[in-house]
């Protein structure tokens, strides 16, 4: 098992206040699978793997449809990272592995 697997609880700091997201991780060589779920909803997600970060794109809905450039960086039991809205910017990602 990778140092990136497993459950994730997870803060994104954005203009709409923190938002809570569990993200579930499981790679496979340069790649993985899981889940992000939160107050807006819950998406099957897949990404990169490069070392220790992931980088992968979210769908959301709520306030308005669009697309997140995600990008987290795990460092034992903590993630890092930025959450990219497109012209509304990018906003701090922060968590820790889930108990």
């Amino acid at each position: 098992m990778s140092g990136i697997d497993g459950n994730w609880d997870v803060v994104v700091k954005s203009p709409l206040g923190d938002q809570k997201l569990t993200l579930a991780v499981k790679s496979d060589g340069d790649t993985f699978t899981g889940t992000g779920s939160g107050a807006m909803g819950s998406a099957d997600i897949t990404g990169a793997v490069d070392g220790n970060t992931l980088t992968w794109k979210q769908q959301v809905t709520t306030p308005m449809p669009m697309t997140l450039d995600m990008t987290a960086t795990v460092d034992g039991d903590t993630m890092t990272g930025t959450v990219g809205a497109g012209a509304f910017g990018s906003f701090p990602l922060n968590g820790t592995r889930a108990a």
